[in-house]
């Protein structure tokens, strides 16, 4: 297995998990009852579909596949035991780059309950120790006000934006680049998030 996979990253009622085949059922549940929710954020591919698209099954398969490699870490996000989201490290890079991407959702019925900001600074900081990385980032579309109000809570720097970074809804989509080094967080994230106080993002 590659480093820091698989693991299980727990804070207060936040746990981070891999995601697993037997999600289905409430992953798919999840995903349908907040399609408008999260459909104006989601990446979505310039090429034409060939064929039906993936089963869930089939998409954990290639994640899990991913994480052997160590190219990513896929997490589902429990909270209160309750399957609300997932997180995924991505785009891992080893050697002088040393880093990774994070991208996540989550409910809608939970959003701003802090859940999102806790599983990211459990993620960094498990990218930073076990995983062995340098540097993290996130993306986010400009619009997307609860995401920009995730990183800025967590006081990721921002690098400034990417122009027609990531294809959604069709369209080449500009985003911002927020990120975070070791260095800036020898204590871990998760202590910067406490110590930034326990408003809700």
């Amino acid at each position: 297995m590659a480093p820091g996979w698989p693991a299980v990253l727990v804070d207060g009622e936040v746990r981070l998990r891999p995601l697993r085949r037997r999600d289905a059922k409430a992953w798919s549940a999840l995903r349908a009852s907040n399609h408008a929710w999260l459909d104006p954020w989601e990446a979505t591919s310039p090429e034409p579909r060939i064929g039906p698209p993936p089963s869930f099954g089939d998409f954990v398969r290639a994640l899990s596949a991913q994480a052997r490699r160590g190219s990513a870490l896929p997490f589902a996000v429990d909270h209160q035991g309750e399957l609300v989201g997932q997180l995924t490290v991505a785009t891992i890079v080893r050697g002088s780059a040393s880093s990774a991407s994070i991208g996540y959702w989550v409910s809608r019925h939970v959003a701003g309950r802090g859940i999102i900001p806790t599983a990211v600074a459990l993620a960094v900081d498990h990218c930073f120790g076990p995983v062995g990385l340098h540097r993290v980032e996130i993306n986010i579309r400009p619009e997307n006000g609860p995401s920009l109000r995730v990183v800025q809570k967590l006081g990721l720097r921002d690098e400034g934006v990417r122009e027609r970074y990531l294809h959604i809804q069709g369209r080449w989509r500009d985003h911002r680049t927020f990120a975070i080094t070791s260095e800036e967080v020898p204590e871990g994230l998760l202590v910067r998030l406490r110590r930034r106080g326990t408003t809700p993002v």
